[in-house]
């Protein structure tokens, strides 16, 4: 197995010479980070580029890997959440949290990956009544979501064929018991890419 600085080097050398981060960071600003030894700016320069352009399951695999070398968690866990998107496919939605006043959560919650809420998707159960579904929950370009926030999301269902049907302008809730705990409408679904 190679080592991180090796893994960062190779994935520089994958991807497109003019891709491009959305802050309009380059992959030959990763270059120079990679080689000024700016190894955790070269990996989120690595990650933010790799987020806008569709790359394999490999890539994603070798960007975790460079991170738990580095021993960065949450990368690590970011890397793995976008390949696990690349074999089942993601939704993506605006999720609002109700207050605490609201009957919604008292705290806030980490949104890296490992909260798994319920979420009513519109299906219906043999009685009539309504199923719920677990997704993973991963918070866009915040750390963590709190009572009455509003941010964009990324949901990892556990069965994914069963959300298939949503399309933008869905409007989904999450729960955390009995009581909706939030809403969130539909943004984007991508199928997956393998």
């Amino acid at each position: 197995m190679d080592d991180a600085f090796t893994l960062l080097r190779q994935v520089a050398e994958l991807l497109p010479g003019d891709a491009a981060a959305e802050c309009g960071m380059t992959v030959e600003d990763a270059r120079d980070a990679i080689e000024l030894q700016e190894w955790e700016m070269a990996l989120d320069l690595l990650i933010e580029i790799a987020e806008v352009h569709p790359v394999s399951l490999a890539l994603w695999d070798t960007l975790a890997e460079a991170a738990r070398q580095m021993m960065l968690d949450r990368s690590r866990r970011r890397c793995e959440w976008h390949g696990w998107e690349v074999r089942h496919g993601t939704v993506r939605a605006k999720l609002t949290l109700l207050g605490a006043d609201e009957g919604g959560r008292r705290s806030a919650f980490s949104g890296d990956g490992q909260l798994r809420p319920l979420w009513d998707i519109g299906g219906r159960a043999a009685d009539g009544q309504r199923e719920v579904r677990i997704a993973r929950l991963w918070v866009e370009c915040v750390q963590e979501l709190g009572p009455g926030e509003t941010a964009d999301v990324r949901l990892a269902p556990l069965s994914p064929e069963q959300w298939r049907h949503l399309k933008p302008g869905d409007v989904i809730t999450m729960h955390e018991g009995r009581p909706a705990v939030g809403t969130a409408t539909v943004i984007e679904v991508r199928p997956p890419r393998t």
